[in-house]
């Protein structure tokens, strides 16, 4: 391909430490990585724009000694801003929406010497499960191109799985790392809320909800890319829980015999896919294998209130985003604009109130008391990451008109990754099984408020017992 044939055999770490041996140079790895893009995205669409021509400036400029020196990377084309290029956030409303600055987390990872060569695929404004933009069309599943990659961070998680490099930019506000991390093999942790910054344009993006990391194939890329990024910023609304030393730390340091809870269910008692709930009853005997606790056991939630302060507060949000735009423009945003989903998104805002925004934050302190009373019982609450496995190709078409059959067909799919983004809490998918026909199957692991800690020794004694690192697609 391209500059570096061995590029597979390594994590983000493992290149870093080749960069730094003076084994390869930074130039060879992103050759290789542009040759792989070149070659491979065509047939998975992970990619949307290349900047190929500013990395290769950032490398003869000089790079910093970062953990990830010389690694090669992609930014998620939605809210993080790279100085002097596009951010659409996925919408034709956003064309020519050029950046003069950068975002706060961009200079962390420039900082630790990441070298960014482009943008990866995103629905429009994050607001989906799958990432099918109108603007750039589907990313496909590599391991099944008739597949969704999952949303939003689906093209980042994709490039991931595809072997473009080995871990990429994602942001979660409802699921969006860990539902493209189960639908395509891959290791993908929320963090705290306010563990990563959002300025400096934002405090906080959908009243707290979303928040940026990684997906990786190891998980020691994700938590020494979180040790790179972790940290408010000056004037930060808030911040995480100070962790106890480094993350990177945590993963091969014993866990203890943790007190698991598990479900197999929905939030609303329905019954997931079979091959959904034999993984997580699989998960489960390896956990207790391992010598932790694990008993079934869930959190009360009630459905229909979760979903309509969601609805309340990413709709004001995204009407935001519509008044904002329009004054940028100086014209209307109109419904050609945007996809239909989104519109109507937008447009459901101005049917509810600034009190009835305000009792959706109240709603969202109290269902995050009331998962922190339910982790008093457990350390870790084990559960689907998807509901189904990966879905194909225009299950969920943000251009519908049947409404109704979207929200049933999401709700089936994703249950339950919103919950996290509500209460705060770190939560995880990790890629521990495969169905019959190839597809991969998330669990998601959630723990207790500002305790990745937990998380990362877990999954490094799950990933050392059960490793996926070496299982590709064919593509």
């Amino acid at each position: 391909m391209g500059g570096f044939r061995d590029y597979d055999k390594y994590d983000g770490l493992g290149l870093a430490a080749l960069v730094k041996r003076g084994d390869v140079s930074a130039a060879e790895l992103l050759d290789e990585a542009i040759a792989r893009t070149e070659k491979i995205n065509p047939k998975i669409n992970a990619v949307v724009m290349k900047h190929y021509d500013e990395a290769r400036a950032q490398i003869a400029k000089g790079l910093p000694e970062g953990i990830f020196s010389g690694v090669p990377f992609l930014l998620k084309d939605l809210h993080l801003l790279l100085d002097g290029t596009v951010t659409t956030y996925g919408s034709a409303l956003f064309g020519g929406n050029v950046a003069d600055h950068n975002s706060t987390l961009t200079d962390r990872y420039l900082k630790a010497g990441l070298v960014i060569f482009g943008k990866t695929n995103s629905p429009e404004f994050g607001l989906a499960g799958t990432t099918e933009p109108r603007l750039y069309g589907p990313t496909r599943n590599p391991w099944n191109l008739a597949h969704s990659a999952g949303g939003s961070s689906g093209g980042a998680a994709a490039a991931v799985a595809a072997g473009i490099l080995p871990f990429a930019n994602a942001s979660d506000g409802g699921g969006s790392i860990r539902i493209p991390a189960a639908a395509c093999g891959l290791f993908g942790l929320k963090p705290t809320r306010g563990r990563t910054p959002m300025g400096p344009d934002r405090g906080e993006g959908w009243a707290g909800l979303s928040i940026s990391h990684v997906v990786s194939r190891t998980v020691r890329d994700s938590a020494a890319a979180l040790d790179a990024t972790a940290g408010d910023a000056p004037g930060d609304p808030y911040a995480a829980p100070a962790q106890a030393r480094s993350f990177l730390q945590e993963v091969g340091a014993k866990p203890g015999r943790l007190h698991i809870a598990f479900t197999t269910q929905r939030s609303d008692g329905s019954v997931c896919h079979p091959d959904v709930v034999a993984a997580v009853r699989e998960t489960a005997e390896l956990c207790e294998n391992l010598g932790h606790h694990v008993e079934e056991a869930a959190p009360v939630l009630n459905r229909e209130e979760i979903s309509r302060h969601q609805a309340t507060i990413v709709g004001a949000n995204t009407g935001l985003t519509f008044r904002q735009r329009a004054m940028a423009l100086g014209r209307e945003v109109t419904p050609n604009d945007v996809e239909h989903i989104t519109w109507l998104i937008a447009k459901g805002a101005e049917a509810r109130n600034a009190t009835d925004y305000a009792e959706a934050t109240l709603f969202i302190h109290r269902l995050g008391r009331q998962m922190a009373a339910f982790h008093e019982t457990c350390d870790v609450f084990m559960s689907p990451t998807l509901g189904v496995p990966p879905i194909p190709l225009g299950s969920l078409d943000m251009m519908s008109e049947d409404v109704g059959k979207y929200m049933r067909v999401s709700y089936e799919y994703m249950p339950g990754t919103a919950i996290a983004n509500m209460t705060g809490q770190p939560s995880m998918s990790m890629p521990l099984n495969w169905n019959a026909t190839g597809l991969p199957i998330g669990t998601m692991f959630t723990g207790r408020f500002g305790d990745e800690a937990t998380l990362f020794r877990l999954a490094a004694q799950l990933e050392e017992a059960k490793p996926w690192a070496e299982r590709t697609p064919a593509l």
